[in-house]
């Protein structure tokens, strides 16, 4: 089995109310991690290398590990570049075996956004890639995506309907209130589930997707200050918010914050209580395990993907 797109995938998910879970990938544990919940839910899944990831790993190793998850799990998997800023980063991993790419042309002029990814979408296309764009602006930070709170804008309806004709994408990132980063909200969120039902109805089968949908869990927060870290308070977005988004026509929701969180708090727990060790395997296996666990949790109780493959 090779690498799939996400057409089937989003099909199915928007028919039974439930959206793909899109991973944030930098390193081995990482997706054996998340490829692991993935088997042991029957789920299928998006992994995403960001800006970061590309220059931190080389996307041609990723695409290999990658690769040899398909092979070991037999799970349908895309593999998608996250928030890539112009033409010619789409093209290169295009050219070099991605499935799907994004082109965020949300700092644009929403005309210079449709040229831009209307150009993608073309190249694209043309491969057999599939294509998400985005329309509106999320707050926070993650890698090279730098927004502040002021200039966040949420996505105008009308304007995502001419977006999608005039562009031909394959799916479209909405801003509606969620926020990339750790420090995500300090009360509540109040996620726009109207302006998300008023762009869903407008758009009438069409997979929407949210990014900076990590919900920050608190336990993992705890654990990095518990040994060590210094991670102010901050609440990510609640889950039963992102389930009801879910039944909604979001067919793909990102997550990377809590990946890393996972990892970090678990590796920091492991050091400080056996401050003699010095084998990278000892302490990037229980690593590996909490993102297992913690996806298992995100697929079951968030997405709602289980056994759907």
């Amino acid at each position: 089995m090779s690498l799939v797109t996400s057409k089937e995938m989003f099909k199915n998910a928007y028919q039974n109310g439930y959206a793909i879970g899109a991973f944030n990938v930098n390193n081995m544990e990482i997706i054996q991690g998340i490829v692991e919940a993935g088997r042991e839910e029957k789920s299928p899944l998006i992994l995403q290398v960001s800006a970061g990831a590309r220059k931190y790993a080389n996307p041609i190793y990723l695409r290999k590990l990658v690769e040899a998850a398909i092979e070991d799990t037999g799970l349908p998997i895309v593999l998608h570049l996250d928030h890539g800023d112009d033409f010619e980063i789409c093209k290169a991993c295009i050219d070099s075996g991605f499935s799907s790419v994004m082109i965020d042309g949300s700092r644009f002029s929403f005309e210079e956004n449709i040229r831009v990814t209307k150009e993608v979408v073309e190249y694209a296309h043309s491969k057999g890639v599939v294509v998400e764009g985005e329309l509106g602006k999320l707050a926070g930070v993650e890698d090279a995506v730098k927004v502040s709170s002021k200039d966040a804008t949420y996505t105008d309806p009308d304007q995502a309907v001419e977006f999608v004709e005039r562009t031909g994408v394959d799916s479209l990132a909405v801003a509606i209130g969620t926020s990339h980063g750790a420090y995500k909200f300090k009360e509540k969120p109040s996620l726009d589930f109207e302006r998300l039902q008023i762009i869903t109805n407008k758009l009438a089968g069409f997979p929407l997707v949210l990014h900076g949908a990590s919900t920050v869990m608190p336990e993992f927060v705890a654990k990095c200050n518990e040994f060590g870290g210094k991670l102010p308070g901050a609440m990510g977005v609640p889950e039963d918010m992102l389930r009801k988004a879910a039944s909604m026509g979001v067919c793909k929701i990102n997550i990377d914050t809590d990946l890393r969180l996972a990892m970090t708090a678990t590796i920091r727990e492991f050091l400080i209580k056996h401050p003699e060790e010095f084998d990278p395997r000892k302490y990037l296996a229980p690593a590996r395990t909490a993102i297992k666990d913690m996806v298992q949790h995100k697929i079951k109780n968030v997405l709602g993907s289980s056994n759907s493959i």
